[in-house]
């Protein structure tokens, strides 16, 4: 046996020595999956395996690069380099290079990148005279990858019935004809795009029999690692590989399979053994990474679903902290109370800003985390994304909002001009741009001042643009009668932005609609805190004021000592010392979109379990009481998922005011309904866990407060009052007396505030 096999424990050395048929490694979370794949190729080689016939399969060149550099440190490196080992599209590019003639390509075929994809469609939808509002580049390239994702070709696609149906009842009729003649145009410009790679391997395997088995026979030994993230593509290109030598090892772990949107099959992964009867399972279930409660409490979650392969993960690591739950009245309360109890930590415990994670079921939820960590001058960084104030959709509605307020904002008006599309080209707007530079003025004046000769611009694009000021102008107008919440809604919808982003039901247009429901979120909630704070609405000047200041690039993203936000489906693969998951509700986490089916349920549990152990040290979880919703508050239910943890590894809520209790009834397709009742009053920190499967937060005593008090009279000097965003404080001192005071309020996680009586709403605690 080669020595470095020592550093491995029972279970891990077992997977990696026995590499002959067919092998199964379950590896949980923090258990060591890549090191036993990369030990178990180190071994072979070690043995004497030629490297020539091993292939290793992986999902990003990351994870290749890593295990190579790990294998040439425990062999010869030669030897190492020798190897087939890189992602699914790497490898399998390389093969369809060198049998690129017999599917009528040359091996200096092109590689299309989705930018190169989508524009041959916008060049064929408009070719077919088709309206590019209903036919988006976008949308139209999504189908045909998963088309090509589920080995579905041209021919295929237009005999089958189901897409046909779905492309027709959104308007997409013709769809199957832009998939032909975009293979079509591929094929006469010798290019394949990334999902070809997989596709067309499959299309060699299947029509030349003796080309597969030239690679099933010199492959003895294929390797998969993250096996339950592959799609059909894959588990099929893997399969005719591997059915010569009947030496095939995949590792990967079901509790982690996320990426169903993606093209993601968990069954390729529940069904290996009946893919392989006479397969070998290894279990890892020692997980080196979390502490004994974060591995129970997760173990308690994610045994609440019916499809896995049951195992059971265990630390041997110390007991650690059990898991926290943070209860809050407001969304806003969540990210000051996350935010606080990281300043906490990383003071009293000596810790580093890098320690930290705060993970997210969507994007748009950074945006209040960005806000309390920019007010606590805590650096950030959003992992795989960018920050909230600088994504695409979110920087476009502004923008409107900066060139209703002033239209000299030459940069706002380029961004916009033709946003939502509107026929003002790249064209016309640089003939406008040179016009307005030799006069000295602004698009805006350069426009106004010209007439359509002068422009040189044809007469029906003039126009266009003369609409499009007349918007703008109308949006100005506006301003002058709406508060910043008011015109920011008015503007959204006047743009044309939401029905651009309503007019297709994608993922990415979903998500963008979250974020500027979000945007919208925000400056409601400026509206509130200034009206309370000034008696008056604020303009939207002022929130842009504002706004300009959030924008700036303030935190030193290239800094690794930073707090990082992240959505769960990044998170997969990463950890952290301490994680806090937020928006633990119902329609938030699990998503609304989940409900009707189990298989969608159980994804999200997975991804629930996933975003816990993510922790090494600490993991907290959180929910509000309430959220804004396109700028209304609306009462939120607890996720169900903090009911499944066995409370035995929970600590109980903490910080809880207007407590509602709610129960599940399931039935077997997974409905649930709910119930609430308004619980008994208790003061703050006075909760318990039912130990039953329904979270219920249970008052003992105390007063519940109320938002909307009678007699302002009883708000006095060193009263402890209660406010629905910003918690509790202590009234430090009134100004004035009646519903027309002004109450200053040091409150234990906003800090001091300054407020108007009759607007602020609040309660007397004691």
């Amino acid at each position: 046996m080669a020595s470095f096999l020592a550093f491995l424990n029972l279970a891990q050395r077992e997977a990696a020595k026995n590499y002959e048929g067919a092998s199964l490694v379950i590896a949980g979370a923090g258990s060591g999956k890549t090191r036993v794949l990369t030990y178990r190729i180190a071994y072979m080689l070690a043995k004497g395996v030629s490297p020539y016939t091993v292939m290793a399969l992986t999902f990003t060149n990351k994870a290749a690069r890593e295990m190579r550099e790990r294998i040439a440190s425990l062999i010869d490196p030669k030897v190492a380099h020798s190897l087939w080992m890189g992602t699914f599209h790497s490898i399998f590019a390389r093969i369809l290079r060198i049998e690129a003639e017999s599917l009528g390509f040359t091996n200096n075929f092109s590689i299309y990148d989705p930018t190169d994809s989508k524009s041959l469609i916008r060049t064929i939808v408009r070719e077919m005279e088709l309206d590019e509002k209903i036919y988006r580049d976008k949308a139209i390239h999504d189908r045909i990858s998963d088309a090509k994702n589920h080995l579905i070709t041209p021919a295929l696609y237009a005999n089958n019935s189901e897409r046909r149906e779905i492309d027709r009842m959104s308007r997409l009729d013709r769809l199957h004809e832009i998939y032909d003649i975009y293979a079509r145009r591929c094929k006469t410009a010798n290019a394949m795009d990334f999902d070809d790679l997989l596709l067309f391997t499959n299309v060699l395997f299947r029509d030349f029999p003796e080309t597969l088995q030239k690679y099933a026979e010199r492959f003895k030994y294929i390797l998969v690692d993250e096996y339950q993230d592959t799609n059909l593509a894959q588990y099929s290109i893997v399969k005719l590989l591997s059915q010569h030598h009947q030496n095939l090892c995949v590792v990967g772990d079901d509790a982690q399979s996320i990426y169903s949107f993606r093209g993601a099959n968990i069954q390729n992964i529940l069904n290996f053994k009946k893919d392989y009867p006479d397969c070998k399972v290894y279990k890892l279930e020692q997980n080196y990474r979390s502490t004994q409660n974060i591995v129970n409490a997760a173990n308690s979650l994610i045994s609440k679903n019916e499809q896995q392969l049951h195992k059971q993960c265990f630390s041997e690591g110390e007991e650690g902290e059990k898991l926290t739950v943070f209860q809050t009245l407001s969304d806003q309360e969540e990210g000051l109370r996350v935010v606080a109890d990281i300043a906490n930590r990383y003071y009293t415990e000596h810790l580093q800003y890098s320690d930290f994670a705060i993970l997210y079921r969507t994007n748009a939820q950074s945006r209040i985390f960005e806000d309390c960590l920019r007010h606590k001058n805590i650096p950030y960084r959003i992992h795989a994304g960018m920050s909230f104030y600088q994504r695409k959709e979110i920087k476009d509605l502004l923008a409107y909002l900066r060139l209703a307020v002033n239209h000299r904002d030459n940069e706002a008006f380029k961004r916009i001009v033709n946003y939502p599309k509107r026929g003002i080209g790249d064209t016309t707007l640089s003939r406008i741009e040179i016009s307005a530079a030799q006069k000295q003025l602004s698009l805006w004046d350069a426009i106004l001042g010209l007439t359509p000769e002068q422009a040189d611009v044809k007469g029906m694009t003039y126009k266009k643009l003369s609409n499009f000021l007349l918007m703008i102008d109308s949006m100005h107008a506006e301003a002058a009668a709406k508060n910043a919440y008011e015109l920011a809604v008015e503007v959204a919808n006047k743009s044309g932005i939401l029905e651009d982003l309503r007019a297709e039901k994608t993922m990415e247009n979903i998500s963008k609609l979250e974020n500027i429901e979000e945007l919208l979120n925000s400056v409601k909630a400026f509206c509130e805190n200034y009206k309370e704070e000034n008696g008056s609405d604020p303009n939207i000047e002022q929130y842009l004021e504002t706004v300009s200041l959030l924008t700036e690039d303030d935190n030193d993203n290239d800094n690794k000592n930073t707090v990082t936000l992240m959505t769960v489906h990044a998170a997969k693969g990463l950890e952290f010392g301490y994680v806090y998951v937020v928006g633990l509700e119902e329609g938030l986490f699990p998503s609304q979109n989940t409900f009707s089916l189990q298989q969608n349920l159980e994804e999200e549990r997975r991804l629930c379990y996933v975003a816990i152990t993510r922790a090494k040290t600490k993991a907290t979880l959180s929910f509000a009481q309430s959220r804004f919703k396109w700028g209304n508050h609306i009462t939120c239910t607890p996720s169900r998922f903090i009911s499944e943890l066995d409370p035995r590894y929970v600590n109980t809520p903490i910080y809880v005011a207007d407590v509602r209790t709610m129960s599940y009834n399931s039935s077997e397709d997974s409905n649930y309904s709910f119930a609430y009742k308004k619980a008994k009053p208790a003061p703050t920190n006075q909760y318990t866990f039912a130990a039953n499967a329904n979270l219920k937060a249970i008052p003992k005593s105390g007063y519940a407060p109320s938002f909307h008090p009678e007699n302002y009279d009883a708000v006095k000097e060193g009263a402890t009052v209660e406010h629905e965003r910003f918690g509790r404080g202590k009234v430090v001192s009134i100004d004035g007396a009646g519903a027309d005071a002004r109450v200053t309020i040091q409150f234990a996680l906003a800090g001091q505030k300054t407020l108007l009586l009759k607007f602020a709403k609040l309660a007397v605690v004691n």
